[in-house]
């Protein structure tokens, strides 16, 4: 089997450690290659390296940077359709997702493309008699990205295109359950012009998070996870000094509201609920009929498009629905289905007994709906990562805004209606970092922020845009007074006599 290793100075490295992990593919269950993972000593030889060729590209100035972001984008779009590939066969979303996915992370990299301009400081004249001020954003220094299975292409991109545009070097650790993609990437970049040793990424499980964590060369660390996960790596980042972002879980939550248009809901659910087998940070997990009569229309109309839903490997081109990531994602997601169902809620759809010709290992599940819902159960408690969506039935709109605010979660949220003032109501008082309007995964585009808030986000930035520019660099402010008086040329012996 192919083993896939970690890359430095732009180019594959297979560091010292022999401890491998497979790589499946969750359509058949059956193992398609190995990663290695790296040892304490390799991260801290990727990070030597990252140190060691950040002042020259510190020093680089920005417009150059730019140059490479350009290069890249354009290196990025060419060659869609066969990191598309990579990525499905590891990850198992369908190529349209997978495209999208694609398509997302090269936002990003044109947001950077900006950086000349975005690093732009502030300028005070005569703040005092004869005393100026002014203020740069300088790069941090070595940051580490931390990234999950679920976005392998997309979410690395929304870290590191946008530390480097600002001067930092880089040090990735992405999943090791889907990283060829993230590999072939990486050379796209280094065959962008990128300097080596700017970019590095180094595989890993545990031992190298808490490498990266504890180095005191890295300053800042981002992450993308699990919120348990996302909170250690906050704790341990910032008890070593470090600047930390952790993007974390959530369970987003789209209010239907009586006025709502029932085909728009419909199609948005379907798309934000089963899209990418709902493994993502922003997909509706939860849908909230504001009355009796909304919940019963809105639940008539989901059920057979849920039931419709075609589950396939990515190969079928007609396929909607691909597997979950992992065997062991597999059985979390069925646990929590038999746990709705103990605790009294309605499966209107079953999509557990998928079996499929010549994928019966693979990691299946169907569309799943559940109605009646309520909010102490496990299904609504908790973040399920798969395709399953749950109908918890509001009395009214206030109860539907304080079942969001009550949740710990604070990523995303949706209102449907035609009316502007609930609308306007809703994102106001919403305890939530995103919220979409008749949008039903409203991720902000590259030149704006993502993040969430409660214990959907753990530090002060979100990532990409203006706050990513924020996070990847420090500010820095100088008051400057000159001697007065003019001093002629004479003074400043430009005749070629003995200097002053």
């Amino acid at each position: 089997m192919p083993t896939v290793s970690h890359f430095l100075l732009n180019e594959s490295w297979s560091g010292a450690s022999t401890r491998t992990g497979d790589i499946f593919n969750p359509a058949t269950g059956a193992a398609t290659g190995q990663v290695t993972l790296a040892s304490k000593a390799d991260v801290d030889e990727v990070v030597d390296v990252a140190a060691a060729a950040l002042p020259a590209w510190a020093a680089t100035p920005p417009a150059r940077r730019a140059m490479v972001m350009f290069e890249f984008r354009d290196l990025l779009r060419k060659h869609t359709n066969e990191l598309s590939e990579l990525l499905s066969a590891e990850h198992g979303k369908t190529i349209p997702d997978a495209n999208g996915e694609i398509a997302r992370g090269i936002e990003v990299v044109e947001f950077a493309c900006g950086i000349p301009q975005l690093l732009k400081g502030e300028y005070s004249e005569a703040v005092a008699v004869n005393v100026d001020s002014h203020t740069v954003r300088q790069p941090v220094g070595v940051v580490a990205g931390i990234t999950p299975f679920n976005f392998p292409a997309m979410v690395p991109l929304w870290m590191y295109p946008v530390a480097i545009a600002c001067g930092n070097t880089f040090v990735l650790k992405p999943s090791e359950r889907d990283p060829t993609v993230v590999l072939r990437i990486a050379e796209l970049l280094a065959e962008a012009g990128l300097p080596a040793g700017v970019l590095n990424v180094v595989n890993g499980d545990k031992e190298s998070v808490d490498a990266l964590l504890d180095n005191p060369k890295v300053e800042a660390v981002s992450f993308v996870g699990s919120t348990p996960i996302g909170h250690y790596v906050y704790s341990r980042g910032t008890n070593s000094g470090k600047r930390v972002q952790a993007l974390c879980g959530a369970k987003n939550h789209l209010v239907v509201m009586p006025d709502a248009d029932m085909d728009q809901v419909t199609d948005a659910l379907i798309g934000s609920a089963y899209g990418s087998a709902g493994e993502r940070c922003m997909a509706v997990s939860v849908a909230v009929p504001v009355g009796e009569r909304t919940a019963d229309r809105l639940v008539a109309a989901l059920e057979p498009r849920v039931r419709a839903l075609k589950v396939a490997p990515y190969t079928d081109p007609t396929s909607e629905l691909g597997p979950v990531i992992s065997k062991q994602s597999y059985n979390r997601i069925h646990n929590l289905i038999e746990q709705g169902l103990e605790q009294g809620a309605s499966l209107v759809v079953d999509g557990r007994d998928i079996s499929l010709q010549g994928y019966e290992d693979g990691y299946f599940v169907g569309g799943c709906l559940f109605d009646n819902v309520s909010t102490d159960m496990s299904i609504y408690k908790e973040e399920i990562f798969g395709p399953v969506l749950s109908v918890v039935r509001a009395n009214g709109y206030e109860e539907a805004v304080q079942m969001i605010n009550d949740h710990e979660y604070g990523n995303g949220a949706a209102i449907f209606t035609r009316d502007g003032d609930a609308a306007r109501d809703f994102w106001a008082r919403a305890r939530i970092g995103m919220i979409g309007v008749n949008v039903p995964i409203p991720v902000p585009v590259a030149y704006h922020s993502f993040g969430g808030w409660k214990r959907s986000l753990f530090g002060d930035h979100s990532i990409h845009g203006m706050e990513g520019v924020r996070f990847y660099t420090r500010l820095k402010t100088m008051t400057t007074r000159w001697p007065s008086g003019i001093r002629t040329g004479a003074e400043f012996n430009f005749s070629g006599g003995k200097d002053v």
